[in-house]
C-alpha cells in the first residue's frame, strides 16, 4: 500500500512538472501583458502556432533549439500584430483577442500538415526518474519516465522570479506597472503607453510561443491539430486566480498541471477505469477557480485590496 501511494505521488509530482510548464509560460506571457493594462486572449492560437513552428522548425534544421528560437518569434510576431491591432480606435482588445486566437490556429493548422508524420528531434531532458526509482526501489518505467524533467521548467521557475523582482523594484517595472494601472497618469509622466502594451504584448507572445515548442518538442512531443486542447484559455483563467502575481502564477500552474497529470498518475499503479473522468479535471478546476475567484474578488474589492491592474475592464 505504501508503495502504491509513493508510486501516486511521485507520477502525480513529475506529470504535474511536465503538464504545468505550458501553462507556466503562456500565464506569465499574459500576467505580464495584463499588467500593463491589455488583455490577450489571443494567446491561445500563439500556442498553438508556436508548438507547430517549434516542430517545422526542428524538422527542417534538425536543431530542437532552432525550434525553440522559432516559437518565440512567431508568439513575438503574432503579439506584436495584436498590439499594433489594439491601438487603433474603437478597437475591443477581447474582441481582437479572439480574432487573433482563430487567426494563429488557422495558421498553425495550415502550414503544419506537412510535419504531422515526420519525427522531429527533441528537447533534452534531466533523467531524475533513474535516480528516484533507484532511491526508492520503485522500478517502474513510467515513473522513470514521468520524473525527467526538461531546462524549460527551470527556466520558467527563474524568469517568474526574475519579472516579479523587476515588478518590483525597477524602473522599468514601475513603468509596466503604472501603465497598467492609470494610463492617463502615465501619459503625464510622459510614458508612452502604446510603447510599453506594445512590447509586454510581445513578450507576451514569446513566452506563449516556448509554451507551444514544449509541447510538441517535450511533452507529449509531437504535432498534430488537437495538441493544445485549450491550455491558453485556461492559463489566461490562471493569471486571474494568481492576481497578477508572476510566482503565484507557477503556483497555480502547478495545481494545474497536476489536476491535467491525475489520469496518467493512477494510470502509473494500474488504475484504467474512469481514466476520461479524471483527464477533464484541469477544465473542472477551471470552472471551480473562477468560481472562488469570483467571489473572493468582490471581498476583495470591498476593501480596497483587489490588485487587478486598473486599466482591465474586470477591475474597472
Amino acid at each position: 500500500m505504501t508503495d502504491i501511494v509513493v508510486t501516486i505521488a511521485l507520477a502525480l509530482l513529475g506529470g504535474a512538472i511536465k503538464v504545468s510548464t505550458p501553462f507556466m509560460f503562456v500565464a506569465l506571457g499574459e500576467c505580464l501583458t495584463e499588467l500593463s493594462g491589455r488583455i490577450n486572449l489571443g494567446l491561445e492560437g500563439t500556442l498553438v502556432l508556436g508548438a507547430m513552428t517549434a516542430y517545422g522548425a526542428a524538422v527542417l534544421t534538425g536543431s530542437p533549439w532552432l525550434g525553440l528560437l522559432f516559437a518565440g518569434l512567431a508568439g513575438a510576431v503574432l503579439g506584436t500584430m495584436h498590439a499594433l491591432l489594439c491601438q487603433l480606435p474603437r478597437v475591443n482588445d477581447v474582441a481582437i483577442g479572439i480574432a487573433m486566437m482563430l487567426f494563429g490556429t488557422a495558421l498553425a493548422f495550415y502550414f503544419g500538415k506537412p510535419f504531422i508524420q515526420p519525427q522531429a528531434p527533441h528537447l533534452p531532458t534531466i533523467p531524475l526518474g533513474e535516480w528516484v526509482t533507484q532511491w526508492t526501489g520503485l522500478h517502474s518505467i513510467a515513473l522513470a519516465a514521468a520524473l525527467e524533467i526538461n531546462p524549460l521548467f527551470l527556466f520558467g521557475i527563474a524568469l517568474a522570479g526574475v519579472i516579479a523582482s523587476a515588478l518590483r523594484n525597477t524602473h522599468i517595472g514601475l513603468i509596466v506597472r503604472t501603465t497598467g494601472d492609470s494610463g492617463a497618469a502615465a501619459r503625464a509622466l510622459g510614458i508612452s503607453v502604446n510603447a510599453v502594451r506594445l512590447g509586454c504584448t510581445a513578450v507576451g507572445g514569446v513566452l506563449a510561443g516556448f509554451g507551444g515548442a514544449f509541447l510538441s518538442l517535450v511533452y507529449p512531443g509531437a504535432w498534430n491539430e488537437s495538441l493544445s486542447s485549450g491550455q491558453g484559455l485556461m492559463a489566461v483563467a490562471l493569471v486571474v486566480y494568481a492576481r497578477w502575481q508572476p510566482t503565484r502564477c507557477v503556483l497555480a500552474a502547478l495545481l494545474f498541471g497536476a489536476a491535467g497529470a491525475l489520469g496518467t498518475a493512477l494510470q502509473a499503479v494500474g488504475w484504467n477505469s474512469g481514466l476520461y473522468l479524471f483527464n477533464a479535471a484541469p477544465y473542472v478546476l477551471t470552472f471551480l477557480l473562477m468560481l472562488s475567484g469570483g467571489g473572493r474578488g468582490a471581498a476583495q474589492r470591498r476593501q480596497g485590496q483587489f490588485d487587478a491592474p486598473g486599466e482591465l475592464s474586470t477591475g474597472r
